[in-house]
């Protein structure tokens, strides 16, 4: 029998997960992650990592599975938290559920499974993974759960062959509802719980408050820059290469010589994303404030009005080449190579059609359609048919 351990969480899907292994005839074993126990940065006075080790138990004991706690937050605030202020302080917005796959369920954790004699660790992602053979060696893959509601494999796209290989997804071919149906019919604590919200395995944090409790409030002005300002109908200058255009084509604006108006002030733009809509708390205006630039050098926030601003939208982006990550190694691009891909740039997001430059200094990518919010520090992952290829962190 090959063993398993299950990442238990204290939801349905990963309880479910571990019923499924223990029906394929897997000796599982439940181990709940412990990420984060300082009580100053949450905002409820729930405790709810407590809450969620006790659901999990009650699951372990439900199916007679060995279960135990293993406290990760040491490894969760040094690789996921002090990372993301330092992202937040450049400017940058991170996406804390990627790097938690890649840098704690499916690092630390498996190394952990890893020495208690696990073959394998599982999770309760929607997502699927496959094996094929490629010049006599087996490749795996990272392919879209069945559930196009929940798919999950956005958030995997940092994950490795040697990660993969280890690693199992018992509810990828089953939909949210036929997940909890199982969990009703097996009378699971977890049943009928809610989907948790917040920060991955953090529980109910709110990202403003979190960030306002560790990166220090500073006031600037916002400046509304209007839809016919002159730097969106500048003419393009010549370029002597397809890398010159590409690098130009994904540049963000330079406002600050632009003619703006002053709406307000703001406490911090490093608080603040591109695409933003909430929390400028700045009225009066025509069409509702998104935020178009942050400039955290100078502390100024640049806002458009309305949706459809020419600031919100791009049709490139890059990715430094330290930053890209192919789970298909076999087909990483060589200078020079380019590749027709489908990509999104955030979870959720519909598949858009795309075409991969790669160059020296990294990796460009071009959409066939301008995209709104295209946001550094974020992962754009990049996918043929159901495969998730590969990912890059947005430079």
């Amino acid at each position: 029998m090959k063993r398993v351990v299950v990442g238990l969480s204290g939801g349905v899907d990963s309880s479910v997960a571990a019923y499924l292994l223990q029906e394929q005839g897997y000796e599982v074993i439940g181990l709940f992650m412990k990420n984060w126990h300082d009580d100053s940065v949450t905002i409820s006075n729930e405790c709810p990592w407590l809450e969620d080790s006790n659901d999990a138990l009650l699951v372990a004991e439900k199916l007679g599975i060995p279960f135990q706690t293993v406290d990760l937050s040491e490894e969760y605030k040094e690789r996921i938290v002090d990372y993301m202020f330092h992202e937040y302080e450049q400017g940058r917005t991170p996406n804390p559920d990627v790097l938690c796959n890649r840098e704690i369920k499916f690092d630390v954790f498996m190394k952990i499974a890893l020495s208690l004699g696990a073959d394998y660790v599982a999770t309760g992602h929607y997502c699927r993974k496959g094996t094929i053979v490629e010049g006599g060696e087996e490749v795996y893959q990272l392919l879209a759960g069945k559930d196009g509601n929940k798919d999950q494999s956005y958030f995997l796209c940092q994950l490795s062959q040697e990660q993969l290989s280890k690693a199992l997804f018992p509810i990828g071919e089953l939909t949210k509802p036929e997940v909890r149906e199982i969990a009703a019919k097996l009378d699971l604590i977890t049943a009928e719980k809610k989907d948790s919200q917040g920060l991955c395995f953090i529980g109910k944090v709110r990202l403003p408050e979190f960030l306002q409790q560790k990166l220090q409030p500073k006031e600037g002005i916002v400046v509304d820059i209007p839809e016919d300002a002159a730097i969106f109908s500048a003419a393009k200058p010549d370029f002597s290469n397809l890398e010159e255009e590409l690098a130009y084509e994904s540049r963000n604006r330079d406002y600050s010589n632009e003619v703006g108006k002053t709406l307000g002030k703001h406490q911090g733009a490093h608080y603040f994303t591109k695409g933003q809509r909430k929390g400028l708390n700045i009225g009066g205006t025509k069409d509702g404030l998104y935020v178009i630039e942050t400039d955290v050098n100078s502390n100024i926030i640049y806002t458009g009005q309305g949706p459809n601003h020419p600031g919100l939208f791009k049709k490139a982006l890059f990715i430094k080449e330290d930053e890209v990550h192919w789970i298909r190694e076999d087909m990483r691009l060589q200078p020079n190579e380019s590749m027709d891909v489908m990509a999104r740039i955030r979870y959720r997001q519909p598949l858009q059609k795309a075409t991969l430059h790669q160059f020296d200094s990294g990796m460009y990518i071009v959409f066939e359609e301008s995209q709104s919010a295209i946001t550094e520090g974020q992962f754009v992952a990049w996918h043929h048919n159901d495969e998730v290829l590969g990912s890059g962190v947005i430079s």
